[in-house]
């Protein structure tokens, strides 16, 4: 049986060193997928712009600059609080947001109680990928 771990939290999109707007994301866990990350950011567009993140991407994140090209997350202080930093990179541009790290922390380490880190393989059945991949092409 799948589970799904979600949580809702408020980012800041940094637009400059004095200036930043509030973002709010919505994350999303699915036992089904378990090394990945849906990020749904609501910008106050109709639909939602979504990302998907490596789990073990922004676990690395929360303690140490991890990530190369479109996606770099790391760790940082902003106005006195823990926050995450997470860099993204598209053809329709960039986007710097702050996360408020205990609130990822905690999202993460829910995932990992459903799912613990090393262990994504076993939550995969083989047979029922390669029959979705081989329908979808």
């Amino acid at each position: 049986m799948d589970t799904t771990v979600s949580c809702e939290l408020h980012l800041r999109l940094i637009l400059s060193s004095e200036s930043s707007l509030p973002v709010r994301a919505s994350l999303r866990y699915d036992t089904a997928d378990p090394y990945a990350v849906r990020a749904a950011f609501h910008t106050g567009a109709e639909e939602a712009v979504e990302w998907v993140f490596a789990r073990e991407l922004l676990t690395a994140g929360l303690h140490r600059p991890a990530g190369i090209g479109d996606v770099q997350v790391w760790p940082c202080r902003s106005r006195g609080l823990d926050v995450v930093c997470i860099a993204l990179a598209s053809e329709e541009g960039e986007a710097l947001l702050h996360a408020p790290a205990r609130v990822l922390e905690g999202f993460l380490e829910r995932t990992a109680a459903a799912v613990p880190p090393g262990t994504e393989h076993g939550q995969l059945c083989l047979d029922e990928e390669l029959s979705r991949l081989l329908a979808e092409s």
